[in-house]
């Protein structure tokens, strides 16, 4: 079953000078998040991005794409702690989004941990969507 999800932006001004606002969201989880140029392109000062939030969701959706693919290999995982960062280049877009994962599955040998990881980030939605990101990176390490 498709599931729609909606977030509504209320933007005021230029790009350069203007502001904006994250007002909500299908689930209402968060809104009433500041977004501003400056927050793209220099220290956030409080305010997010298009860029963070996005590797906010792929952080997330990878992380559950391996948990299942760790799953099916039968090594369901005690815990995956996934980070994201999106690169984003003014006049170029989101240029790199660098993945890593450390996990700690009982029983499972390093290659396999590895192999699962790549077939997460290749299958993950939010991989996919993100496609025409030049550079997708993957750094996993396994805990024992």
């Amino acid at each position: 079953m498709a599931t729609d999800r909606k977030a509504e932006v209320t933007w005021h001004g230029d790009l350069m000078s203007g502001s904006g606002r994250i007002d909500s969201v299908t689930t209402g989880a968060f809104g009433g998040l500041d977004v501003s140029w400056p927050a793209r392109t220099e220290e956030p000062a409080e305010k997010t991005s298009p860029e963070e939030l996005i590797a906010a969701a792929h952080a997330a959706c990878f992380s559950m794409a391996f948990s299942n693919g760790l799953a099916q290999e039968g090594h369901a995982p005690e815990e995956l702690r996934t980070s994201a960062t999106a690169t984003f280049q003014p006049g170029e877009g989101i240029t790199k989004i660098a993945l890593e994962v450390v996990g700690r599955v009982p029983g499972m040998d390093d290659e396999t941990f590895q192999r699962a990881a790549e077939q997460a980030k290749e299958g993950c939605p939010v991989s996919k969507a993100l496609a025409a990101v030049p550079e997708i990176s993957l750094t996993a390490r396994l805990e024992s």
